[in-house]
């Protein structure tokens, strides 16, 4: 497949970039000074701080996020593809950012910290060679790309947040190092009884057994890692919890910020994709009534891991002040992201989920122990790699054109 880019738009797209890339880097930690001086709490994906005591440890935290941003001059994705993502793959580098993010709690845990002048963890290489722009790495740009063809959408087409869960949830299958299970919950409900029967699949559920299809299949290791050393009874697979949701019309519903806001302090959270029509964020917390968040839109050059497989890593880490908007700028069509790596952690993220139902703020989505009867079954879906709904649910979750109807309690 051959991608060419409309001349003025990959004009246009060009002097963004030398405006945004010049804006990144003159930024250093120096010029700290547009971070509100406040007393209201700072939360960072589960974590509290103090602007005006703290703000070391909020640039510390924020770097240590993994950023994935635009990259150009990369291995042509499928071969005969694009060599840069740049004015298209925002929301594809959201979705990497957070599965790193869900990576790092797994294999290195919250409160690791990078450190640019120190040499890192095997498990931290790892992760980052899982993500370098390249065919083989099991979520790259080209990987997304790819699999995203088998949800409607061809290659250099913009990815709305349920198309990228869903493609992360495809991806994560072939990744045995990290073992982990990404479940997606659709129709804005979390059924408990489900994620445990992905959890602990050796478990009997509802008197059937729910060994996932092509479980024995999954072979692969991940290209310098160890092999971790886990029991094979362990008893409960690491959980990335995937939320799509539509908070609105076209603008989110103000009865929802609240909500949204609680997400950001539940120590299991991953943050939220989403932002702007056709322009992606990450977004990690807020500080009063102001959203951060990660930017992917810079274009960097693409990375090539030394040959001993150590990653130059510096362009992974937004080293500058992280970015800010009004909650009421975000745009409706999100996918909210939740980590437990163990049963207690699913068992403390449900427990405090039901406390937020009860803080006011109208639920952005339903916590049920079984699954309703009105609901369709993920196995009646077929919700597998090659799945057929995904344009139903794309036009749900991702188009602008759709009319919906938001139901308040």
């Amino acid at each position: 497949m051959v991608f060419k880019m409309n001349d003025d738009r990959e004009d246009k797209e060009q002097q963004k970039d030398v405006i945004t890339t010049l804006t990144y880097d003159t930024l250093r930690f120096g010029e700290f000074e547009d971070f509100p001086e406040t007393s209201e709490p700072v939360w960072i994906l589960g974590k509290q701080y103090n602007a005006l005591t703290e703000r070391d440890d909020i640039l510390s935290d924020v770097t240590s996020r993994l950023w994935f941003t635009y990259r150009k001059n990369f291995p042509p994705i499928g071969g005969t593809g694009p060599t840069s993502d740049t004015g298209w793959g925002c929301m594809l580098r959201c979705g990497q950012m957070i599965l790193g993010e869900a990576l790092v709690c797994r294999h290195l845990g919250r409160d690791w910290r990078w450190a640019g002048d120190k040499k890192q963890r095997e498990e931290y290489i790892s992760i980052l060679n899982a993500f370098i722009d390249k065919k083989d790495s099991y979520y790259s740009i080209h990987q997304i790309a790819q699999m995203g063809v088998g949800e409607g959408k061809p290659i250099g087409q913009w990815y709305g947040p349920n198309t990228v869960a869903q493609v992360l949830k495809k991806l994560a299958v072939f990744d045995t190092w990290s073992r982990l299970v990404v479940h997606v919950a659709m129709d804005n409900t979390v059924v408990i009884e489900e994620i445990k029967r992905l959890c602990m699949p050796w478990l009997d559920f509802a008197g059937a057994s729910a060994e996932p299809e092509g479980a024995g299949e999954l072979n692969g290791c991940l290209e310098g890692a160890c092999a971790l050393a886990e029991e094979e009874t362990a008893l409960w697979k690491p959980l990335v919890l995937l939320i799509p949701l539509r908070l609105g019309l076209s603008d989110i519903n103000e009865a929802y910020i609240e909500t949204l806001k609680q997400c950001f302090m539940l120590p299991q959270s991953l943050g939220v994709i989403g932002g702007k029509p056709n322009s992606a964020h990450y977004f990690i917390g807020y500080v009063g009534e102001e959203l951060i968040y990660l930017d992917p839109h810079t274009t960097q050059p693409a990375v090539e891991p030394y040959e001993d497989g150590q990653v130059p890593d510096e362009t992974y880490h937004c080293q500058h002040p992280p970015c800010r908007m009004h909650i009421c700028e975000l745009d409706p069509s999100i996918a909210a992201g939740f980590f437990c790596q163990t049963e207690d952690e699913f068992d403390d993220w449900c427990m405090r989920i039901r406390r937020v139902c009860f803080c006011g703020g109208l639920p952005m989505f339903e916590l049920v122990d079984s699954q309703p009867s009105h609901m369709v079954s993920v196995d009646a879906l077929n919700l597998t790699p090659d799945f057929s709904d995904s344009d139903r649910l794309e036009r749900f979750f991702d188009s602008e054109d759709e009319e919906f109807e938001i139901l308040s309690l």
